[in-house]
């Protein structure tokens, strides 16, 4: 179980622990089947390698199989949501509602508690518990008014890493918002289970998880930033993060290709970068209430 902390995260010694590195594509759709979700896995060695690419993931199969996995062998664990929304900016979540913590793990137990939406989904708290708190389209206003970034989507996008969606934005394929409240409830179901990196000190053994992005492993391995979907594309990017190519006999899709170069991709980082997981800009105030994306150096 993951140490908790008022302090904010402390970088370990050693990093090198973890035997595996798994990128999950997450999902926020409504429904109890997600096509969206895909699960990569890169080793300390060899290409990294997709799980049950055939399968079509429920979000809680996801977690009940990362339990079990982060049980096996200590693990690095990656989804590409929002751990938290923006709080530092504003000094609220929700802008003007009364009772709505101000820490990401108690936000957790609160977004899962307004929610009764199957396999873990959000989409009542969105459409209908806050729904003034969201942007859905023009007759909602002015897109502006709604959006607010977190303090490491600041800091990379003044690095060029283009990390333009809002948790509050939920409109349109790029939206984040969905698949990060849902996210939210997964949390909220793993807490005290695995350790949840920074909201937990990362301790000296055991597995973890941290949030990703997919476009920063891009950008290191040299490319735009673009969706890849053919198998040449994604060897071209496992190439540029030092890995070996993927041994694929179809074509990818999309969620598995960001899985696979995220895997790859949190492997280099986590092994190659002192300061992974002691980033400049992290504080114990910003660990606790907002997070950080695993990659924002």
């Amino acid at each position: 179980m993951g140490r908790r902390t008022t302090q904010g995260p402390d970088a370990p010694a050693d990093v090198s622990r973890f035997e595996s590195f798994v990128a999950i594509d997450w999902s926020g759709a409504k429904g109890r089947r997600h096509k969206g979700i895909a699960i990569g896995r890169a080793l300390l060695d060899g290409p990294p390698r997709l799980v049950r690419p055939d399968h079509v993931w429920s979000r809680e199969e996801v977690l009940a199989w990362l339990i079990d996995d982060a049980a096996r062998r200590p693990t690095l664990f990656g989804f590409d949501f929002s751990f938290a929304p923006p709080l530092i900016e504003k000094g609220e979540y929700l802008l003007g509602e009364p009772g709505v913590p101000t820490t990401a793990r108690e936000f957790w137990a609160y977004v899962d508690g307004k929610c009764d939406d199957e396999d873990l989904g959000a989409a009542s708290f969105l459409e209908i518990a806050h729904r003034r708190h969201f942007y859905f389209g023009i007759a909602d206003g002015v897109k502006a008014d709604f959006v607010r970034f977190r303090q490491c989507d600041a800091r990379l996008n003044a690095q060029g890493g283009r990390k333009t969606a809002s948790a509050y934005d939920a409109i349109g394929a790029a939206q984040v918002a969905k698949a990060s409240f849902a996210g939210m409830r997964f949390l909220h179901r793993l807490d005290g289970r695995v350790t949840i990196w920074p909201m937990d000190t990362l301790p000296a053994q055991g597995s973890a998880i941290v949030e990703i992005y997919t476009r920063i492993y891009l950008r290191r391995a040299g490319l735009s930033g673009t969706k890849l979907r053919s198998r040449t594309d994604l060897n071209r990017a496992l190439e540029g993060l030092g890995s070996p190519p993927a041994r694929l006999r179809f074509e990818p899709n999309d969620h598995q290709t960001d899985a696979l170069v995220t895997a790859a991709g949190m492997r280099q980082l986590a092994t190659g970068e002192p300061n992974a997981f002691n980033p400049e800009g992290l504080t114990p105030v910003i660990a606790r209430s907002e997070g950080w994306t695993f990659g924002v150096l």
